[in-house]
């Protein structure tokens, strides 16, 4: 049957109320228009839905039953358009994103402070890894979005938005810090004990393509699994680390590392926002990604 959803919606509320004229008032609607509309449904039905008394109408014995799945359709959609109100203004939902923790704590923090305060019951979930697994899991639509450092090659399902440009360097601590005061050329870095970060992170890759083009490959006496291990060892005197120099603006100040000047240069990069082409982000994701995008302008 082709029947219009709005004669379901009129008998909902005609069989809630029991009552014509109460059912005019709340639909906004005139009562001969109500009853028209009755009138239709039960010929397109085939059978007869209520009947009429002086005190209003009552349901039949068939109109009963029909009333029961009538009644869980419409709030089913009453509940379903109220859930889709809330969400796009914010008021309930999640948000599940992917970022290694030093992303997390260098970069993303002042974002989520903004956005919470402004929306305060959104969920957010932060699941951290290197970018490889983050990325299998956005495409697996088990995260919303991945912050990850740029480039990343392998993005023919995710769109990839360029967020803020960064800056890598090698640096030591205080038992190597005669070499900031040299010019080094990366066959000198091959020298000494070097501190990175393991296979499997955009750094490390972003790095061993920047040796490979000068023709070197880098062999590190410590793969570390993470960004905040380098710093610590590189510190305390394990050798030559590779950072982000944005992250590390205190300890350089403080003289606990020391930048060392590398020739080539290491080309800059970037910080960017991943999310899964086939999937749609959601109202509360994009306004994340918007207070991002917009507070880096």
């Amino acid at each position: 049957m082709n029947i219009s959803f709005e004669y379901y919606r009129i008998f909902y509320v005609v069989a809630k109320y029991g009552n014509i004229t109460k059912a005019a008032d709340e639909l906004m609607i005139s009562q001969p228009a109500i009853s028209k509309c009755i009138k239709l449904l039960e010929e397109q039905l085939g059978g007869q839905l209520f009947i009429r008394t002086k005190r209003g109408v009552v349901l039949t014995e068939e109109g009963k039953e029909f009333y029961k799945y009538i009644k869980h359709a419409i709030e089913y959609i009453n509940n379903a358009e109220n859930k889709f109100t809330e969400m796009i203004h914010l008021e309930v939902g999640t948000i599940r994103i992917g970022s290694s923790t030093t992303l997390t704590k260098k970069f993303l923090m002042p974002f989520l402070e903004i956005f919470h305060k402004k929306y305060p019951h959104i969920k957010i979930e932060i699941e951290t890894h290197v970018s490889g697994e983050l990325l299998s899991r956005l495409r697996q639509g088990l995260l919303d979005l991945v912050i990850l450092n740029l480039p990343y090659h392998d993005d023919s399902d995710i769109e990839l938005v360029k967020v803020r440009d960064i800056h890598d360097c090698f640096i030591v601590g205080e038992a190597y810090k005669h070499l900031a005061t040299e010019s080094l050329s990366l066959n000198d870095i091959c020298k000494y004990p070097l501190v990175f970060q393991a296979h499997g992170s955009t750094t490390r890759r972003f790095l061993d393509e920047y040796a490979s083009n000068n023709g070197i490959v880098f062999k590190p006496d410590l793969d570390l699994a993470g960004f905040s291990l380098v710093i610590e060892f590189t510190q305390i005197g394990f050798g030559i680390g590779y950072a982000t120099e944005e992250y590390i603006k205190e300890e350089l100040e403080n003289k606990k590392l020391y930048k060392l000047n590398v020739s080539p240069e290491i080309p800059k990069r970037e910080i960017g926002i991943a999310y899964s082409k086939r999937n749609i982000p959601s109202f509360c994701t994009k306004k994340l990604i918007e207070i991002i995008l917009n507070s880096n302008k």
